[in-house]
């Protein structure tokens, strides 16, 4: 008996987008803005991990923090205010309310932009075809922006924690938690439970916390944290948890020693790239050790019209990069503009820790190997910010420039204090323009701020 073999039609578009995140949306919007027909497929919520479960909301839980930090220095400023309480529940609703209308704004920009929306998981079947669901498309060019998700580790009992997702699904302030990690991730969410009321302790596979700064970083907001009550314990290797019987979480180590009693467990201790289920073997792209998509410095795969941006590449993992980098390639691609890529030679970012830390340029290390340290002067402040001139609680701002050269180019600029992450993106400015230390001095400081501490250092 013959089977009747029935082929999908395939719909054709000038651009595929696989991924709804910040990257993908930007590089749609982009290119259908030029007149390409585009389609986006996106098998969860618009917005990706940065709007449904990383910065936007992370931001609402430091703001959140910040303001419970606040009212307690208030006190020294005259105010009584007696004993703040927090509605974990409240904010918790208020968060996820703001997260959907960002979902629908998402949704509703793409449909202004002409950018047809496909809902569902996408697999390449050919270079230039995917399928979703029961259905094809084809394209000439092809962007996959599908980010990464939470690594949960190997061991036994790790599905008794949760990931940085997983945290944003608390119901309840945890009255005990451990964080696993060293990174952004688990700076910031140590600092935002510590600060709302949690008694957090905070494991380091090795020495320091953000180890790929400026060691004035590491050690310095460590030290803050320390000093705000998070319990930081370096060179712990654990080998499991399990579940104490008041139902509790106890981390065993790998020396047999066993740690604490914990309501929550979290792992913040790095993310895997999404690109296993894309059927990128039926597209010839190979994926590197990690599962990252290589990609040139102009987003392309090994493949003729298959591109990536964002976290599924390895690159830094920021969500201003992924929407760059898919403007930028919507611009080559639709536009005629040949040369357009990211430069991601300076890219400024910021740790929403207790207190922010801002960063661009060069860490004093890889100025060092870069330069040779005998090319560089460095300038460093320390100082308490005016914000604590009437607390009995005084907080340390530290500030370094790093600058090369006879003409003392500013090749790096790190900030850890309050304030941090708002003055930084002015002196991102300046210095991926090639401001030297002395045009930094010319600059009239704005007095009484903690930023002119950057144009007055000798």
């Amino acid at each position: 008996m013959n089977k009747q073999i029935i082929r999908m039609a395939t719909t054709q578009y000038d651009y595929i987008v696989i991924g709804g995140g910040s990257g993908g949306i930007a590089s749609a919007r982009r290119a259908a803005s030029y007149g390409a027909r585009t389609l986006l497929v996106e098998g969860g919520d618009l917005g990706g991990t940065c709007v449904n479960v990383g910065c936007v909301p992370k931001k609402v839980m430091w703001n959140a923090a910040h303001l419970h930090e606040g009212a307690r220095l208030a006190r020294d400023y005259g105010f009584s205010l007696g004993e703040v309480g927090f509605d974990w529940a409240q904010l918790k609703r208020k968060r996820d309310a703001y997260i959907q209308r960002l979902n629908s704004i998402y949704d509703r920009n793409l449909a202004g932009s002409g950018v047809d929306v496909v809902s569902g998981h996408a697999r390449f079947t050919a270079p230039d075809t995917i399928e979703v669901k029961d259905d094809a498309y084809r394209a000439p060019h092809i962007l996959i922006a599908t980010g990464g998700r939470p690594w949960i580790p190997d061991l036994p009992g790790a599905e008794l924690g949760i990931s940085s997702d997983g945290f944003f699904e608390l119901e309840t302030l945890p009255a005990r938690t451990l964080v696993v990690g060293a990174g952004y991730i688990a700076t910031e969410l140590a600092g935002v439970l510590n600060a709302l009321g949690s008694e957090v302790t905070l494991l380091l596979r090795k020495y320091q916390l953000l180890r790929t700064f400026d060691e004035s970083l590491g050690s310095g907001i460590a030290e803050i944290m320390s000093a705000a009550g998070v319990d930081i314990r370096t060179f712990i290797q654990l080998s499991g948890l399990e579940r104490n019987a008041d139902g509790t979480i106890a981390a065993s180590q790998q020396d047999g020693e066993h740690c604490g009693h914990f309501d929550t467990v979290i792992w913040a201790i790095g993310r895997t790239p999404n690109s296993g289920s894309l059927g990128l073997e039926n597209a010839g792209i190979e994926v590197d050790k990690g599962g990252f998509i290589p990609v040139d410095e102009f987003q392309n795969t090994v493949v003729r019209g298959v591109y990536a941006v964002g976290d599924v590449t390895g690159a830094a993992q920021l969500t201003p990069v992924a929407i760059a980098a898919g403007r930028r390639l919507a611009d080559r691609l639709f536009d005629n503009q040949q040369d357009a890529r990211l430069d991601a030679s300076l890219v400024p970012t910021v740790v929403f820790s207790h207190p922010p830390i801002g960063t661009v340029g060069l860490s004093e290390q890889q100025a060092i190997d870069c330069y040779g340290a005998a090319d560089l002067r460095i300038y460093t402040s320390r100082f308490t910010n005016m914000l604590y001139a009437v607390s009995e609680h005084k907080q340390q701002t530290r500030m370094k420039l790093i600058c090369q050269g006879p003409n003392e180019r500013v090749v790096g600029c790190h900030i850890l204090g309050e304030g941090a992450d708002e003055m930084l993106q002015g002196f991102a400015v300046a210095i991926g323009m090639g401001a030297t230390k002395a045009d930094f001095d010319r600059t009239i400081a704005i007095h009484p701020t903690a930023a002119e501490e950057l144009v007055t250092m000798t």
